[in-house]
């Protein structure tokens, strides 16, 4: 089972949801303290739809999230490099911050992935995420809100 966790006493309130994990074992990574979230249990198909950007989670009620379809894509290279450049600053703070943290080794994997990717070779404009590009090519991918 895949978990969303949401800002706590946030019900029906957009643009709430705080991180993504896609198994127990990641959400007991995270770097949070449980009581303080909404955390809700979902499918895995749910997960994937968020994880590689067909689908956004907007907001919850009870246990119940409401999604928005998502059409991202990315003009030119520029637009990717400047969006790859973003998550790396992400995963770099975490990883400056964490060195001890058990998914550390999976972040540098990821975090190489995205140094070695040719922007380069793609077309454009690319229709789908690049989440959803990497996970194409056979690479593993994660989304942002799954940084621990």
């Amino acid at each position: 089972m895949a978990y969303f966790i949401f800002i706590k006493n946030a019900d029906g309130i957009e643009n709430t949801l705080y991180r993504i994990a896609e198994n127990e074992t990641n959400l007991n990574n995270l770097n949070i303290n449980q009581d303080n979230y909404k955390i809700i249990q979902e499918s895995q198909e749910n997960f994937n739809a968020v994880k590689y950007g067909s689908k956004s989670a907007i907001s919850y009620s009870g246990d119940t999230i409401s999604y928005i379809n998502t059409n991202l894509y990315f003009n030119d290279k520029e637009s990717l490099q400047k969006y790859i450049d973003s998550i790396k600053n992400y995963i770099n703070a975490f990883i400056s911050n964490n060195s001890n943290h058990p998914e550390i080794a999976s972040w540098k994997a990821y975090h190489d992935v995205l140094n070695g990717l040719n922007v380069d070779n793609i077309i454009y404009p690319l229709s789908k995420s690049l989440e959803q590009h990497l996970f194409d090519l056979g690479e593993s991918s994660f989304h942002t809100l799954q940084i621990p």
